[in-house]
């Protein structure tokens, strides 16, 4: 890991960057599968399958008979953690149901707030050397509370072109309508614009590589919404002298293990948690089933050394992580002020591991920056706000003149004359 001590602010914007690849470089790539998927649909998704994943697979969608022959495969100890940490994750994206808001502005004008599922959303689950089974509980469940219509799951085969059995298991449990073994940007295209065998979306979620952030922002450009641009994880660890160092250790490792394009960033006001949580990084690591995929990951990131907790405030603030773990004596000064982060871990004994899994919050968060203008997934991200109103003869007498003004100091002629028509037929008793 690369050490900085006290660096001065004019440095800070630098130690930001991420080792990732810009838009520009990925997005002719991203374009050209996407065109390719508009245009010849399954033939295109098969085809760079086969060229990505390493199998060929004509008919994408996954079977009855092998969702059941999958949750044959999960173990008892395995069903049973997904069902609980299920739970927890319904409780508290149960919690985040509101109730209809009705304001009655002024006499005889009723205006109201209702939210709406969006009906077809599609799920990106990552596959490859970790399938993302918990991903799938995160992204199904409050698509399910938000009563989702259609809840398409996307996620790419083996080499045997088979999709891991514990995301069948989850995708069944909870409620997830259609499975398809596509990942990559092919994935992110086939929900996009639909195919003979795909259907399209009105919303995408998920994580992904760089390619799929990238792909997922395209989509967009196709009347395609999606929950945040959510690329390689990140986690930033504030720890003063009462951290743990050995956990905070484990909890950067935990991050790093993601990819070699995942970032882990400490930064501490002790000069001595800064030594030993280095030293300890390279024990631990050598343990580590992972090693490779963590190593390249730490080769780019960052000790950092502050002199004040607000120096290290305004660089979390700046710096924006996806996750961010506070382990401080101090810790209320952190929780009040900061404002950029996707979810926060407190104290020695909150891994960031928890929220991946089974504490109860939601693990897809915003990452490169994007927690300064995004927020994590919730219920709400798979529901829409309309707003409605109901105006009586008194209200539109109460309102009309304001209206009529306004109109009229705009040009608005019409505008004004649907007011004015009405306000002549009360005035007429017709």
């Amino acid at each position: 890991m690369k050490k900085y001590k006290y660096p001065n602010r004019t440095l800070w914007e630098s130690l930001t960057v991420r080792p990732i690849q810009s838009y520009a470089d990925i997005e002719p790539t991203v374009k050209s599968i996407f065109k390719e998927v508009q245009k010849k649909g399954d033939k295109a998704i098969a085809k760079y399958t086969s060229i990505f994943d390493g199998v060929m697979i004509e008919k994408p969608i996954v079977t009855t008979a092998e969702i059941e022959e999958a949750v044959k495969l999960v173990s008892p100890e395995l069903k049973e953690t997904i069902n609980q940490a299920k739970s927890n994750i319904e409780k508290f994206h149960k919690a985040q149901i509101t109730q209809r808001i009705t304001v009655e502005t002024t006499e005889g004008v009723l205006c109201w707030q209702e939210k709406r599922s969006i009906e077809k959303v599609g799920l990106y689950i990552p596959g490859g050397s970790a399938p993302l089974f918990s991903t799938v509980l995160m992204l199904a469940i409050p698509a399910k509370i938000a009563n989702c219509k259609e809840i398409i799951l996307c996620t790419p085969p083996d080499k045997n072109g088979f999709v891991n059995p514990a995301i069948l298991y989850a995708a069944a449990l909870c409620g997830v309508t259609k499975i398809y073994k596509v990942g990559g940007i092919q994935a992110i295209a086939g929900m996009t614009f639909g195919t003979e065998t795909m259907d399209n979306v009105y919303k995408i979620f998920g994580p992904g590589n760089q390619f799929v952030t990238v792909a997922k922002q395209l989509s967009t450009q196709y009347n395609v919404a999606i929950d945040m641009p959510a690329g390689p994880s990140e986690l930033l660890v504030f720890a003063d002298d009462t951290a743990n160092t050995a956990f905070v250790a484990s909890d950067l490792l935990s991050q790093a293990e993601h990819g070699p394009d995942s970032q882990v960033i400490l930064v501490t006001t002790s000069k001595e948690i800064l030594k030993s949580v280095e030293v300890e990084i390279q024990n631990q690591l050598e343990a580590l089933p992972r090693k490779d995929i963590a190593a390249k990951a730490i080769e780019n990131s960052k000790l950092i050394l502050v002199k004040t907790n607000q120096d290290a405030l305004g660089f979390i603030n700046q710096y924006a992580p996806e996750h961010l773990i506070i382990c401080s004596k101090d810790e209320d000064f952190f929780i009040s002020n900061v404002n950029n982060a996707g979810s926060v871990f407190i104290g020695n004994f909150t891994p960031e591991s928890a929220g991946d899994y089974a504490s109860g919050t939601n693990h897809t968060l915003p990452t490169n920056g994007f927690a300064k203008n995004y927020s994590g997934v919730g219920l709400d991200s798979f529901l829409k706000t309309m707003t409605f109103q109901k105006i009586s003869e008194k209200g539109i007498q109460n309102i009309g003149k304001t209206i009529e003004t306004m109109a009229n100091a705009e040009g608005l002629e019409a505008h004004k004359n649907a007011v004015t028509i009405r306000l002549k037929t009360i005035k007429d008793g017709n």
